[in-house]
């Protein structure tokens, strides 16, 4: 009889006693594995240790004061003993099926040590989907073609947009052995570090079917005005270290990147002009404009930073 390949599922938990015990059982669910479920709980105030201790006494709880999800990651990925490694935010859901179908695809392509599947964005505050949306996914999973994306070799895809969500993915142990764990240095953006790190060593199979759902809460809108354009500083050190080619030798579009590097710079300038850093915006859409003197944003928010606060407005 065949071994079941061990799996280890890091969830990060940060104050969400309302989905935890959902997310939970969608993990638990998964066949065709032998699971270890670590939840890292990241300095919780509510109840969701707790929580999880009292419902689900076969999973391991780890107690961490607050370091962010990086490091609440890494902690799980420590504790880990299985042969594999998969991520699950503490309010997304598993489908049925996903490890399976993420075994299947990685069997199917040589030296392939990492997968990911396509998902469902899903907008809700309830903790359980609606047993009618689960059925309108699985008659749209037959529409594959919706749901095809980047595979294989995905450094210049990567270059381009983090095509890779944390909550799909499937990875060996010994690949985050050698190309290292999540930056706790990035607040935002450790993911796609990552995947970037692992895109340059494995081809990341993609899993044409959604498998997961990928919470948007209704009230979610976040107003923080982030600390650093952390997108364009993993692109960055990226270009800097490997170039434009991947290691099958496919090359991203030089200007594209370049484009969408001086975007995530104007979309750094915008969030900080929204909450009155003008002298930062300047330098902000000032850097756009040396990444890309054409780009039309950059000089927008230039000019909008040196407006008066009522012409600005307007």
């Amino acid at each position: 009889m065949a071994t079941l390949p061990r799996v280890s599922v890091v969830i990060p938990c940060f104050n969400a006693t309302r989905y935890i015990a959902a997310t939970v059982r969608s993990v638990l669910a998964q066949t065709g594995v032998e699971l270890e479920v670590i939840v890292v709980d990241d300095g919780s105030t509510d109840d969701s240790a707790a929580c999880v201790a009292r419902e689900f006494p076969q999973v391991r709880l780890i107690r961490r004061t607050n370091a962010g999800v990086a490091a609440a990651r890494n902690a799980g990925i420590a504790a880990a003993t299985g042969d594999w490694v998969a991520f699950c935010d503490a309010d997304d859901i598993w489908l049925p099926g996903k490890l399976t179908a993420q075994f299947e695809v990685i069997a199917a392509s040589r030296g392939c040590r990492m997968s990911y599947t396509a998902w469902y964005v899903w907008t809700s505050a309830e903790p359980e989907p609606d047993p009618a949306l689960l059925r309108e996914i699985e008659v749209e999973t037959d529409q594959s073609a919706k749901w095809t994306g980047a595979t294989g070799w995905l450094y210049p895809e990567l270059l381009l947009d983090c095509v890779v969500w944390t909550s799909t993915v499937l990875m060996q142990r010994s690949l985050l052995d050698e190309v290292g764990v999540f930056d706790p240095d990035l607040r935002i953006g450790e993911d796609y570090d990552l995947w970037l790190r692992t895109s340059r060593v494995t081809p990341i199979e993609r899993v044409a079917r959604p498998l997961a759902l990928y919470r948007q809460h209704p009230a979610s809108i976040t107003r923080t005005t982030p600390r650093d354009n952390y997108r364009g500083r993993v692109i960055q050190r990226a270009l800097a270290t490997w170039g434009l080619a991947g290691p099958d030798g496919r090359k991203a579009d030089a200007t594209a990147v370049r484009d969408g590097l001086a975007g995530s710079w104007s979309d750094f300038a915008y969030a900080q002009l929204l909450s009155g850093q003008r002298n930062a915006a300047r330098r902000s859409a000032r850097e756009a404009l040396r990444i890309q003197p054409g780009h039309w944003r950059g000089w927008k928010l230039l000019l909008r930073s040196w407006l008066p606060d009522a012409a600005r407005a307007a």
